[in-house]
C-alpha cells in the first residue's frame, strides 16, 4: 500500500505538505533542536525540518525501504533508516524533539510506536503526532469514503483506525508514559484545477482507499468515480482537511 514515492506524493502529498508547516509549529521545532520523523514516508515532513534546521540536525525512520530511498535522495546528509515506529533505532534521549505526522494511525501498536517515541527523547523534549480526522468525516479522504458507503454501506473506511477520533491521539499518549499533554487540530486547504486531478490519485494503489479502488472491477470503480464527481463541486474546486493533534513530554 505504501512502496511508491512518487504515487503517494500525488496521493496524499498534496495535502501533507501544507500540513508540514502547521505540524512543526505545533510542536514547537525550531533552530538548535535534533528532531526525528517517524513514519517519514517521502520526506512532507522531513522537508520542512531541514528548511527549519539543516541537514545534520534531522533524522527520519520508515519501515518502506522505497520511501527510505526517497528521501535519502531528496535530503543527502540527513540520517534516514528503515525501522518501524515500535523498534526505533536509537539511544535513550538522542532527540529533543519526535514527531509523527500522518502515522499513528497505521502503527501495528501505537502505544508502544509511542513508547518507543518517548524512549528516544530527551528528558522534558516533545512527542508530537497528528493524524486526520477520518472519524469526524473532516480527512481529506471523507467525500471518496461518503461515495464508497454509497455503493456498499458495509464497506470498511478508516474512521475506526487508532488516532482518528477527537481526542483519541491523547488518549494513546498518556498510555504511553507521556505527561503534561495537550490536543488540538490543524486544517489545511487544497485546490483542484480539475476533477481528474483528484480522482486519478485514487487509482495509484496507495493505502486503504487506493486498494479499495484496485479491487473494484472496472464497472464498479467507473460508477465509484462519478459517485464523486457528483459529490464534488463544479472544478475548480477547493477542498479542506483538518487532522488531530497531540503534543506531550518525556
Amino acid at each position: 500500500m505504501f512502496d511508491s514515492a512518487g504515487a503517494y506524493d500525488r496521493f496524499m502529498g498534496r495535502y501533507s505538505a501544507p500540513l508540514a508547516g502547521q505540524f512543526a509549529d505545533f510542536a514547537g521545532i525550531g533552530s538548535g533542536q535534533r528532531v526525528l520523523d517517524v513514519g517519514c514516508g517521502p520526506g512532507a515532513l522531513t522537508g520542512e525540518l531541514v528548511r527549519r534546521l539543516g541537514l545534520a540536525s534531522v533524522a527520519a525512520v520508515d519501515p518502506s525501504e522505497a520511501f527510505v530511498v526517497a528521501v535519502r535522495d531528496r535530503y543527502p546528509g540527513v540520517e534516514v533508516e528503515v525501522a518501524s515506529a515500535e523498534a526505533l533505532p536509537f539511544d535513550d534521549g538522542s532527540f529533543d524533539t519526535v514527531a509523527a505526522q500522518l502515522v499513528v494511525h497505521f502503527m501495528k501498536d501505537p502505544v508502544r510506536g509511542l513508547g518507543e517515541m518517548r524512549r528516544v527523547t530527551r528528558t522534558g523534549g516533545v512527542v508530537a503526532a497528528c493524524v486526520w480526522d477520518h472519524a469526524g468525516g473532516l480527512g481529506p479522504l471523507a467525500l471518496f469514503w461518503q461515495a464508497v458507503r454509497s455503493m456498499d454501506p458495509a464497506s470498511p473506511d478508516e474512521s475506526e483506525l487508532p488516532g482518528t477520533r477527537k481526542g483519541h491521539l491523547a488518549e494513546l499518549f498518556e498510555e504511553s508514559g507521556m505527561i503534561d499533554i495537550a490536543d488540538g487540530a490543524l486544517t489545511v486547504t487544497v485546490t483542484h484545477p480539475r476533477f481528474e486531478d483528484w480522482w486519478t490519485p485514487f487509482t495509484l494503489g496507495v493505502g486503504p482507499a487506493g486498494a479499495h479502488v484496485a479491487a473494484l472491477d472496472p464497472q464498479r470503480r467507473d460508477e465509484l468515480r462519478e459517485r464523486c464527481r457528483r459529490l464534488l463541486p463544479a472544478p475548480p474546486f477547493t477542498l479542506t482537511a483538518t487532522a488531530w493533534t497531540a503534543l506531550g513530554r518525556a
